[in-house]
């Protein structure tokens, strides 16, 4: 695998989390939300992510027996989360029904929190092997000079 091959890998790789984490922030941003343009309460979304053998994106590592078991990362879908809403008594809410419960998006602040973080450190990992291959390539380039 050569140095450009794995840059790629791990730049897959930042921007899937990338996406990842602007999806929790919008989560996160819509925790309390109780209307939406399609109707009732915000839902969760999730990022579905796909691994793509990075063979099949360059053809010199097909025969490879390293580029068979290399992969890129994609993001392949980001879907709704099928979890119904929390139904919480609220009778001063104006979006209150007769009986005086509201119907809250399903997203779990806590949860999300924690997300964000797993997120941040996966980007800050990407981020470092990036660096780290820069480095590598800068020090080969050294060595023909």
């Amino acid at each position: 695998m050569n140095t450009f091959s794995a840059m790629e890998i791990a730049g897959s790789g930042l921007y899937a989390q990338r996406t990842r984490m602007n999806v929790l922030a919008s989560n996160l941003a819509n925790a309390r939300t109780t209307r939406t343009d399609e109707g009732g309460p915000y839902r969760r979304m999730d990022p579905v992510f796909r691994a793509v053998p990075i063979s099949d994106r360059f053809a010199e590592l097909e025969n490879h027996p390293r580029g068979r078991s290399a992969y890129t990362v994609e993001v392949d879908q980001i879907r709704r989360d099928a979890e119904d809403p929390r139904r919480v008594y609220d009778p001063s809410h104006p979006d209150a029904d007769e009986e005086g419960y509201v119907l809250l998006p399903n997203v779990n602040v806590v949860e999300e929190m924690v997300n964000m973080v797993t997120a941040a450190r996966a980007y800050e990992s990407g981020v470092t092997l990036m660096q780290s291959l820069k480095g590598m390539a800068r020090s080969a380039l050294d060595i023909g000079a």
